[in-house]
């Protein structure tokens, strides 16, 4: 709005120029911090639950206790599922909070969000306090705008000037939704029936009417 009301303002062009070059730069440098702000908040976030874990920091139940659990979603060898998810996590974490390597960080991110909605909370209320998968959808969503915008200016990528062929961003994320696909459609194992009940005794099959005296 501000920028078209100095288009439609008589003055001279060149200093017309310079307000809108101005204007310009000011908003890319808000754009810019704002998706700092948002990758330093999401991407941290998650290099803290990632290395919860893998490593065990911060209370975290460690790569046997999170095997554990996995398997108990059937997700099975529970070790290597385990290993996927935190350095889903921790990694893609890690490349978000960086701005490195993009958009690697965003679609790792979205993969284990999206096996933890599908696999933990699938079925439950919305909100976190119901066990459900409110945190793993904004990070999701925040994940999908990272990814859709880039990095911004302060970034490794921008620094450093890389940019990723767009066949190897393809070639990562038809991976990630292959192993998201397999994870959905892996299932716990049934529970053993229970042993045919055993055919009573003499004494368990007479009725206290039959027993003699």
């Amino acid at each position: 709005m501000k920028m078209n009301m100095l288009q439609k303002q008589t003055m001279p062009t060149n200093i017309r120029d310079l307000v809108l070059f101005k204007q310009k730069k000011q908003d890319r440098m808000l754009r810019d911090l704002g998706l700092l702000t948002l990758r330093l908040s999401v991407g941290g976030l998650l290099v803290g639950h990632g290395s919860q874990k893998m490593f065990g920091w911060f209370k975290g139940p460690g790569l046997q206790g999170t095997a554990g659990w996995l398997e108990s979603l059937g997700l099975k060898p529970g070790t290597a599922w385990a290993t996927a998810a935190s350095a889903s996590e921790l990694g893609g974490g890690l490349l978000t909070t960086l701005g490195f390597l993009h958009p690697i960080g965003p679609i790792g991110t979205m993969g284990a969000m999206i096996m933890a909605t599908v696999k933990a909370h699938w079925g439950k209320p919305i909100w976190v306090s119901q066990g459900g998968a409110e945190l793993p959808v904004t990070n999701m969503a925040a994940a999908l705008a990272l990814t859709l915008t880039g990095p911004g200016r302060f970034s490794l990528d921008n620094v450093l000037g890389i940019r990723l062929p767009r066949a190897l961003i393809i070639a990562v994320a038809v991976i990630e939704a292959m192993m998201v696909a397999i994870g959905i459609m892996s299932r716990p194992t049934p529970a053993p029936e229970t042993a045919k009940k055993e055919e009573p005794t003499p004494a368990q099959a007479t009725s206290p009417e039959q027993t003699t005296v």
